[in-house]
């Protein structure tokens, strides 16, 4: 999940994200699996809202990215276009 933040300062907030003190299968659990866990980890999250513009910003499809899954997030992008 994490990117080289020395080609790109936009993303430093990962290097302190709490993401990267856990294994990636925590943001991307098996389909039908919980996601409750990794939400609560990401709201504890500094870096919540950067990674979430990120996710929207780069089309992420899969996992949990600024404490929202795919499905809520392909809502709030829904919502985003039905407004434009």
């Amino acid at each position: 999940m994490l990117i080289n933040t020395a080609t790109d300062p936009a993303l430093a907030w990962q290097e302190t994200a709490l993401c990267a003190q856990t294994g990636p299968e925590f943001f991307f659990p098996a389909p039908g699996s919980s996601t409750r866990e990794a939400k609560q980890l990401c709201n504890a999250c500094e870096g919540r809202l950067a990674c979430l513009e990120y996710a929207l910003d780069n089309d992420e499809r899969f996992g949990v990215w600024g404490g929202l899954s795919e499905k809520e997030r392909d809502r709030l992008r829904r919502v985003d276009r039905d407004r434009a």
